[in-house]
């Protein structure tokens, strides 16, 4: 069986394809590359995947690599995925994450192909959530606080209308906070975790870096929700959406604090402005109740390992 990745070289895209490679020896894994994809996390896998060079946003390239792999499975990761950024390129926001994947839907339906395709949506599509609304499940009312969300509430429907109007095999999943080893810098585990390994080896002041330390996230391990993209797409249910979360809340100041705990320096804390964003959504905690009820799905490291793990990733690279 052939399955494609785009966004393979990121974060969750990386993992997807371990998990893969570990558990389905099976299945042949190809990943969109762009020229200038950087390559660290995927090194490891050199010999073991198939990587093509392609851009989701031009069509007749995604459309020549999908005609090229035949995929009997995709998994869209690839967008632009970090909120603040969507302030500051809205455009490129919404151009990257929408036009992208239509590109793919277009192309898939053009060449007559019949895939299950997983769309990585967010949990930030539900925006500003009222307190009695929380757990959040699939039925809440979507109320986006950023332009990136805007953008994977675009993707999400999109997917159901692609479903509903070329009964595509479309599943969609929204995932809540995850993080583990190669969580990019800017998000706030790693950039905590970064900070710590640089005040231990001497090369930054005893001083951390923050922002709101308030806000609530649900964190899964991204071992986890890999895992979870491939029981969404392998036991799913085209058209429906999902989330994917452990249902469990932490306030950013305990996962400082955690992160704390497993080093022996002694920090400041800093508020920084610059950190701070025009509009924060204040919890998000998910109900997996219907994820966990179709795909029998559940979360299994513990949050400390995964912090732990984080952390030891950044004193392997500072």
């Amino acid at each position: 069986m052939n399955v494609l990745i785009t966004g393979i070289t990121g974060f969750a895209g990386s993992h997807l394809a371990d998990y893969i490679l570990e558990n389905h020896p099976d299945v042949t894994v190809y990943g969109i590359v762009r020229w200038r994809s950087r390559m660290e996390n995927v090194e490891h896998l050199r010999g073991k995947i198939h990587l093509i060079e392609g851009d989701i946003r031009d069509y007749v390239s995604i459309r020549s690599v999908i005609e090229e792999v035949k995929p009997e499975i995709i998994f869209h990761l690839a967008a632009q995925s970090f909120v603040p950024t969507s302030w500051k390129a809205p455009q490129e926001t919404l151009t990257t994450n929408i036009i992208g994947q239509t590109n793919i839907f277009e192309a898939v339906r053009e060449l007559g192909l019949n895939p299950a395709i997983q769309i990585a949506g967010s949990s930030e599509e539900y925006g500003l959530v009222y307190e009695n609304e929380v757990p959040i499940k699939e039925s809440n009312p979507l109320r986006p606080l950023s332009p990136y969300a805007v953008s994977k509430i675009a993707q999400d429907f999109l997917g159901y209308q692609y479903f509903k109007s070329y009964g595509m095999r479309i599943i969609r999943t929204r995932g809540f906070n995850h993080t583990g080893p190669r969580r990019g810098e800017v998000f706030v585990t790693s950039n905590f975790s970064k900070q710590i390994a640089l005040i231990e080896k001497g090369k930054q002041e005893p001083v951390i870096k923050v922002g709101n330390l308030d806000a609530i996230r649900d964190f899964t391990d991204v071992r986890d929700m890999v895992r979870g993209y491939w029981f969404a797409a392998t036991r799913g249910e085209p058209g429906e959406v999902y989330n994917i979360c452990s249902g469990k809340g932490y306030r950013i100041k305990e996962i400082l604090d955690m992160l704390l705990s497993f080093s022996k320096v002694k920090v400041k804390v800093e508020l920084d402005p610059e950190r701070l964003r025009p509009s924060d959504v204040p919890v998000l905690i998910g109900d997996n109740t219907k994820f966990r009820e179709k795909t029998g799905w559940s979360p299994k490291i513990p949050f400390e390992k995964t912090v732990k793990d984080l952390l030891n990733y950044w004193r392997e690279r500072v």
